[in-house]
């Protein structure tokens, strides 16, 4: 049986729940009934099940709860690489550097209008130091989560999927899922 390990932005990236739903909620509701067609399983960490809850409603999160299974990593038997370790570092170090570059410019800048530059200055510092890197305990749940069962990772968060790549996890954007249970 095919396992698969899904992320919240299966339901809350816009590009990846439009098959699904207009919304996060009628796009769980809709998961779930594709779901009970097909002949697969479909887990997700406990922490980002928690997560998606920010986002569905409860009702949602009710039916979800009974339609997959719940599971952390099993965090103490799982090998990871050194090297990926060292590639994390420089890659944290490389963009805090940035970040405190952008905070410079930010202070050196004697313009007046201080709320549109501290409204560029989050842009630029989330982007520098969020975009495309693993940066949370639920994103690094569901890579391991799915390293250890051998489970496909569902995702369309791109630090996710960087590290999936770099520990040999096998993955597809959140965005491809519905076509995929379309041909089960």
């Amino acid at each position: 049986m095919e396992r698969y390990v899904i992320d919240t932005s299966l339901f809350v990236n816009p590009l990846a729940r439009k098959h699904f739903g207009k919304d996060p909620s009628s796009a769980v509701r809709s998961f779930i009934k594709k779901l009970e067609k097909l002949d697969i399983e479909i887990f997700i960490p406990p922490s980002v099940f928690k997560e998606l809850s920010n986002f569905v409603d409860k009702a949602a999160m009710d039916e979800l709860d009974i339609a997959i299974k719940k599971r952390s990593p099993n965090t103490y038997s799982i090998y990871l690489p050194a090297a990926v370790f060292y590639d994390f570092i420089d890659d944290v170090r490389a963009r805090v550097n940035k970040g405190m570059r952008l905070a410079e410019d930010f202070a050196k800048d004697n313009r007046a209008d201080n709320d549109e530059k501290l409204k560029k200055l989050r842009e630029k510092y989330r982007g520098a130091m969020r975009a495309g890197i693993l940066d949370s305990v639920e994103d690094f749940e569901l890579v391991l989560l799915s390293k250890e069962l051998e489970a496909t990772l569902i995702s369309s968060d791109e630090g996710v999927i960087q590290f999936a790549n770099q520990i040999g996890v096998e993955w597809l954007g959140a965005d491809k899922f519905y076509h995929l249970m379309k041909k089960k």
